[in-house]
């Protein structure tokens, strides 16, 4: 009966539902995981912080521990903000304070610490009770505006108090200080960069909304660690910034004193514990893992790190120092650049990165200017009110002396002037003095400083552009105050131990196929013959395939491999696969990124790069480019643009000159022609150039060639360079395996953009021009057939004869074969090659 009474809850049973227990399992831990995502372990895009972070900074400021202040116990801050805003555990506050102070964790601390905060040794941070804190200058700059409705505001745990759902961040916080954290099923791992870089690249962004990554990158050179080090290569920068997700190899900065005989590391990793490393050392030293030791010190102190090796007396330093590289002294840091945008992880490149800091940044200047000019209308009214009352002060005084109280004298006022209310209650408290002419004066030139500023402030919101010039203006403002040295370099990824080291410098021939099959064999391995012969294997292909390219190169040689569709590639010879003749070789994919149909057409050695040179280029349609070597300094995994090229046209051949030279530039149809390099004018990678020859509208007179052009008429085959005190012969071979050398002086110089000069007969016996070189006598060539035949023969087998004749054979060929390319190489690579 007494469940039946109104009022009375139902019995506890009537009260349960029936859920399915894994349903339950399901919400209950996505409730959690969310909790810990947006909660604990993520930083927000935008101002780059978590919230305990945040609430510890906003504690701070609203306690008044500013920069300017005296510092305050760390104790006292962690108490404030766990009783207001974080009341998760004084431990997780304090370690997070600790972190905000030290200066090996964050390359801009956002917390001034005062004692023991934690070493790079390990050691931790001393308790609450004995550390004393203040913000940073660069915090407030974190907070500065947030009492002018900059940013949304939140109920505090227990809804007795408000706290920001994000800091006005002056500064692009996430990008400067990094982050880390684990959350569940997700981590974020955002490295720390330098603080002009990054806002010299959200100016970049503003100026040119519309720029790439790449665009961004000449700005942002990549992450700058706090404890300095060594980034070594920029593939790894490169994948992060576009991708979100890279791994960086850091590499601690050490000298070699061979004259001491001792290695002394002065930087180290990364969040790399520096007690722990050196004990690590001495226990494969202790064990003969690492030989050569003799004594390990650390000399560390305030000044910085300072770690030295002692050697044994004989030892390799060199070696030593690949050794403690390769076990010791290089790590990987994994890049995740994981934040919360709109309250959702995402995993964003280096432009989203900063579209998202700006996009924050648009909003808080937005509500800032709002708020301003609101408060720039309001004073504008009172300040019209009394300047209309000082100019009827007797009416206003004698008014208020005959009104019976404040609010008569309120009510008069709005009557007999109509002010408003606002301006009715101030002109009520004005005081005698400031109805003098001195008084009155500085009014009108505050009403005129206010109204200026409401000007300024309606353009800000109505203009676009000038919303954006005023986050332009503040950042540099910033970057002037905080700017400084960048700390961590960045180094070639030349390796620490290679196979380099293990491989000797040997002359190889390297062969392509249009297949994209690429493989090296030792130059010794062919044994000059006599010109007319047939050569020997020197590829198996497989069918449909034929050779595309030959070039001569030493094992250590770096090389710039230019390719049809303008693309430009790095790499070692040695990175090629070595095969016997009679191998097929590799795919190419394995070592250049080439696309469908683009294929190897030139390679230059960068061993032969003076600072002063050109890369000067040529294309099948007749357009000629020269630009300077520093150009293609770097150069990543993935190539980058050398030249432009119009629908259809391709890359043929690059010539490094010297830019007093002149360029021979010939055609498939026997032309040549020969002009001073300077008039093509140096440019950009990416120009397209200017043209160099004028090409004829006749075939070719090749059989069996028509079916496999995709154009018709004449084309660019190649180029070479010369001078006018040249000696040497222009070597040309044609399809068929004729050639002939003629003097450089028998081809006069003209005027860029001729029709140019016959320098070989290209009828049905010789087929088109397939290769210009110019050779001395003392040269070997090195001839090799589409159908994989390789030859090599010494230069002054060829005859010399003048232009426009017929040459004679260079190479026996067999039906259905012709020749591919052909590539020099001088008197001293054949002397090394035959030792």
């Amino acid at each position: 009966m007494s469940a039946d009474l109104p009022g009375e809850e139902p019995p506890a049973a009537d009260r349960v539902s029936a859920v399915r227990v894994e349903e339950e399992m399901e919400q209950s831990y996505i409730d959690y995981a969310m909790s810990v995502i947006v909660g604990r372990a993520l930083p927000d895009a935008r101002d780059g912080l978590k919230p305990v972070q945040r609430r510890i900074l906003y504690a701070m400021h609203e306690e008044g521990i500013s920069s300017n202040a005296g510092h305050r116990k760390a104790s006292n801050i962690v108490g404030d903000t766990m009783g207001s805003y974080h009341p998760h555990g004084d431990q997780s506050i304090y370690d997070a304070l600790a972190r905000m102070a030290q200066e090996f964790s964050l390359r801009y601390p956002l917390v001034d610490g005062q004692g023991n905060f934690g070493s790079v040794d390990g050691d931790p941070p001393a308790a609450m009770r004995y550390t004393e804190a203040r913000m940073a200058p660069l915090a407030e700059e974190m907070l500065r505006d947030i009492e002018k409705d900059t940013v949304d505001f939140e109920s505090n745990y227990d809804d007795r108090l408000q706290e920001p759902v994000v800091l006005p961040a002056a500064v692009p916080n996430l990008l400067l200080n990094g982050a880390s954290g684990i959350a569940v099923g997700m981590s974020t791992n955002i490295p720390p960069h330098n603080l002009g870089e990054v806002i010299d690249g959200v100016v970049h962004l503003i100026d040119n909304p519309d720029c790439t990554v790449s665009d961004l990158m000449e700005f942002v050179q990549g992450p700058d660690f706090p404890t300095g080090a060594n980034i070594v290569g920029r593939q790894g920068i490169y994948d992060a910034y576009q991708t979100g997700r890279g791994k960086l190899r850091v590499r601690a900065e050490l000298e070699v004193d061979e004259e001491e005989g001792r290695i002394v590391v002065t930087e180290l990793p990364y969040q790399e514990n520096k007690a722990r490393r050196i004990e690590r050392i001495a226990n494969d030293v202790n064990s003969g893992r690492i030989e050569g030791i003799s004594d390990l010190r650390d000399e560390s102190d305030r000044e910085g790190i300072r770690v030295v090796i002692e050697l044994k007396r004989g030892a390799n330093a060199d070696v030593v120092r690949n050794q403690l590289l390769e076990h010791h002294l290089e790590r990987t840091f994994g890049v995740i650049s994981l934040a919360l945008v709109d309250g959702q992880p995402r995993v964003l490149n280096l432009k989203q990165l900063l579209e998202e800091y700006l996009k924050h940044r648009r909003e808080v200047v937005r509500r800032r200017s709002e708020h301003l000019l609101a408060e720039a209308e309001d004073r504008a009214h009172i300040l019209e009110g009394r300047l209309k009352a000082l100019e009827h002060v007797d009416e206003v005084v004698g008014l208020v002396r005959n009104a019976e109280d404040r609010d008569g004298a309120k009510a008069a006022l709005r009557e007999a002037f109509e002010f408003s209310k606002a301006q009715a209650e101030h002109i009520v408290r004005m005081q005698l003095g400031s109805l003098t002419s001195m008084e009155a004066a500085e009014l009108r030139e505050e009403y005129e400083d206010v109204t200026a500023e409401i000007e300024r402030l309606e353009t800000i919101l109505g203009d676009e552009s000038e919303l954006l010039g005023v986050i332009e203006e503040e950042l540099l403002e910033v970057k002037a105050k905080y700017d400084d040295d960048r700390r961590t370099a960045i180094v070639e990824d030349t390796g620490s131990v290679t196979d380099e080291d293990l491989i000797p410098e040997e002359e190889m021939v390297v062969v392509l196929t249009e297949d994209d099959y690429v493989k090296r064999m030792p130059l010794s391995s062919f044994d000059p013959q006599h010109r007319g012969g047939k050569g020997i294997i020197g590829t198996r292909l497989k069918d449909g395939d034929r050779v595309s390219t030959v070039f001569q190169a030493s094992t250590h040689d770096y090389l710039l491999c230019f390719t049809s569709a303008g693309q430009v590639y790095q790499l070692k010879t040695y990175e090629l696969p070595e095969m016997g003749r009679t191998a097929r070789g590799r795919s190419a994919v394995n070592v250049l990124s080439l696309d469908r149909d683009e294929r190897v057409t030139a390679i230059v050695n960068t061993d032969d790069f003076d600072e002063d040179e050109f890369l000067t280029m040529v294309t099948r349609g007749g357009y000629i480019k020269r630009t300077p070597v520093g150009e293609f300094d770097n150069i990543l995994s993935t190539g980058i643009r050398a030249v432009s090229l119009e629908a259809g046209d391709e890359l043929v051949d690059v010539a490094v000159t010297d830019g007093e030279s002149d360029v021979i530039v010939g055609t498939e149809g026997g032309m040549v022609i020969r002009f001073d390099e300077t008039e093509a004018r140096a440019m950009g990678r990416t120009a397209r150039g200017v043209n160099a020859i004028k090409l004829t509208d006749r075939n070719v007179g090749s059989e069996n060639l028509a079916d496999r052009r995709d154009w018709e008429g004449d084309a660019v085959v190649g180029l070479v360079c010369a001078t006018e005190a040249d000696d040497r012969d222009l070597l040309t071979v044609t399809w068929h395996g004729y050639g002939k050398r003629t003097p450089l002086s028998a081809y006069r110089r003209q005027s860029r953009y001729g029709k140019g000069l016959i320098d070989i007969k290209t009828n049905a016996r010789n087929g088109h021009v397939v290769a210009l070189k110019t050779v001395s006598e003392d040269d070997d060539l090195v001839i090799m057939s589409e159908g994989g035949q390789i030859m090599r023969t010494h230069a002054r087998e060829v005859s010399e004869q003048g232009r426009n004749t017929m040459g004679v054979r260079v190479m026996r060929l067999d039906d259905r074969d012709w020749v591919a390319s052909v590539d020099v190489f001088d008197a001293s690579t054949r002397a090394d090659a035959s030792e």
